[in-house]
This record gives structure tokens, C-alpha cells and sequence, in this order.
């Protein structure tokens, strides 16, 4: 394996431009705070980072970890994922004239994807005894990219996403993170949502122009970006600034969105050079993950413009 350039030794913190905008930025971050205790939405203590990695999986999909091909089964899912142009490897009918199976074999003929004629035991074994209604379409597996890689350019903008365990969450987050310029965005390896078909059918395709990686260990990736020059913003309900306000957006910049009601784990929120809030006059405690990084994302784009 080639071995990585390196960038040349690393300045000095207080020779760096955004120095003194960092130390101000933790100095307001730490008078906002009102004790140890991670609070959220309403002043309620968290009690963990997140729900379990299957927690709200789509019907019919089989989570997959990046290294091995996931099955989506049943008529309606396998449509679904065709419709919505999710990268398949092989699509196994056993049975049926069922209309949606028609579609989804016409679909995968269009997009050149081998189709496999499947006795009904075959079936039941691939699919390791799932409801399968006599088809599945085996996805892709999805090739992460490296954290280091998404430092492209002279003001990178990276979206980083901490205990985010739906993957149309992710997906919808991929989406927003493509149409407003960003140049990748990061998971974390475990407990957390993955690249699978319900990211890509909520990605509406974005997954195939935007590069995702994972991170062994969100909070040491996120202070290795730190290092590299980005500035570091927490988008949470606990805020001192608006993310109208965030002027440093301007220059190398990571966007950390957690989930929605848990908001940041406590270790990324500290490791965070700020934490960033949007304003609701409304009733509603917390804003989906989704729509909250569209809204960032759509500030940031306007500030760096």
C-alpha cells in the first residue's frame, strides 16, 4: 500500500489566523455550559449516546458494514430500492407475476443488473429465513472513504454526524451536505448508521457524488481535523451562537450534527471549539437530524459565499 504524502510540520496554534477566534469561541462555549451533567431538549439529562445501530432499519434490509453485500427483500422494498437508483449487485427471483416484480426485473434489465432465477429453498437460505415474497436484490457493498481524504482544497467543508442511527437520517444529511458544497462527510464506525439501502434511497443518488467515511473514534478524528486547520462547530440545542452568526464558517470548516432529542455525545461536545444553536420561536423541542444539517448547511453556504 502507497504510503500517504505528508503535509509538512504543523504551525504552531498561535500562529494560525483562526487562533484567537478558537480561544474566544471555547470561552463563550464554557460560560454557556451550567454544570458537568450533558443536558437536553427541555432540561432533561441525557442517558446515553444513542439507540441501538438497528433502530429504525427500513422493513426488508439487512444492515450492511461496508465490507459485505446487503439483501433487500420483499416486492415492495426491492421497487423501491430499484426506483430510487440504489447500487445493485444481483437481483434473485424465485416466484411470482406479481406486478412489482415485473417493474423490478424491467428496472434491473435497464441497469444492466444480472438477474438470477432462484428456487424457493435457495431463497429461503440467502435470505436466512426473511419474508422475501419470492425476490431480493443484493446491494453493493458501499467503499468508505478515508477521513484524511476529505481535506481537499484550501477551506474544506466536512459534515460530521454523531450518534445518527437511522440511515434515511444519514442519507437525508448526505443529501443536504452535496447540495450546499460540502466535500465529504463522516460517520463514526460503531453504533451509528451506515451506508445501506435506506441511506440511498434517502440520498436521492447524492451518495454516488459525495464521499463518506468513517472514523474509529469520532472525538480523536474531529481533534485530528483541528489539527489540520479546521475549525470545529457542535450544531446543538445548548448554543451560544447561531449558526447565522458562525463567521468562522468562513475559513476551514467541520459541522458536527447529533441525533435529534440526544443532540452531541458529551466527549464531541467538548471536543467542539463551539457549539452553535437554530433559533425556533415555534413549540417544537428539537428539529429531525436531517432537516436541522439542511438548515446549518444552508447558513454556512451563505457565510462562505
Amino acid at each position: 500500500m502507497a504510503k500517504r504524502k505528508g503535509k509538512g510540520p504543523t504551525p504552531k496554534a498561535e500562529d494560525r489566523h483562526w487562533h484567537g477566534k478558537r480561544q474566544k469561541a471555547r470561552a463563550v462555549k464554557s460560560a454557556k455550559r451550567t454544570g458537568t451533567q450533558t443536558m437536553g431538549p427541555g432540561g432533561r439529562p441525557r442517558t446515553g449516546e444513542g439507540r441501538p445501530a438497528s433502530a429504525g432499519r427500513p422493513a426488508g434490509a439487512r444492515r450492511a458494514n461496508g465490507e459485505v453485500p446487503e439483501l433487500v427483500t420483499g416486492r415492495n422494498p426491492v421497487v423501491e430500492a430499484l426506483r430510487a437508483g440504489v447500487p445493485g449487485s444481483t437481483l434473485y427471483v424465485s416466484s411470482g407475476t406479481d406486478e412489482r416484480v415485473r417493474e423490478s426485473i424491467q428496472l434491473a434489465a435497464d441497469r444492466g443488473i444480472p438477474l438470477l432465477e432462484t428456487g424457493k429453498n435457495e431463497m429461503d437460505r440467502l435470505t436466512d429465513g426473511a419474508v422475501h415474497q419470492g425476490i431480493a436484490l443484493q446491494v453493493k457493498p458501499y467503499r468508505y472513504a478515508h477521513p484524511d481524504d476529505l481535506l481537499t482544497g484550501t477551506s474544506p467543508l466536512i459534515v460530521a454526524v454523531d450518534g445518527i442511527t437511522d440511515p434515511r437520517n444519514l442519507g437525508a444529511i448526505v443529501r443536504s451536505a452535496a447540495a450546499f458544497g460540502a466535500t465529504g462527510v463522516v460517520v463514526p464506525e460503531r453504533r451509528a448508521a451506515g451506508v445501506n439501502a435506506g441511506a440511498w434511497k434517502s440520498s436521492a443518488g447524492t451518495l454516488a457524488t459525495i464521499p463518506v467515511a468513517q472514523a474509529t473514534n469520532l472525538s480523536r478524528q474531529l481533534k485530528a481535523y483541528q489539527k489540520a486547520g479546521c475549525f470545529v462547530a457542535g450544531l446543538d440545542a445548548r448554543g451560544g451562537v447561531t449558526v447565522a452568526d458562525m463567521e468562522i464558517a468562513n475559513g476551514p470548516f467541520v459541522l458536527v450534527v447529533g441525533s435529534e432529542g440526544k443532540g452531541l455525545g458529551r466527549l464531541v461536545a467538548d471536543t467542539c471549539d463551539m457549539l452553535v444553536t437554530i433559533p425556533m420561536p415555534g413549540k417544537a423541542e428539537s428539529l429531525n437530524a436531517g432537516v436541522a444539517a439542511g438548515i446549518a448547511l444552508y447558513e454556512v453556504s451563505r457565510l462562505r459565499s
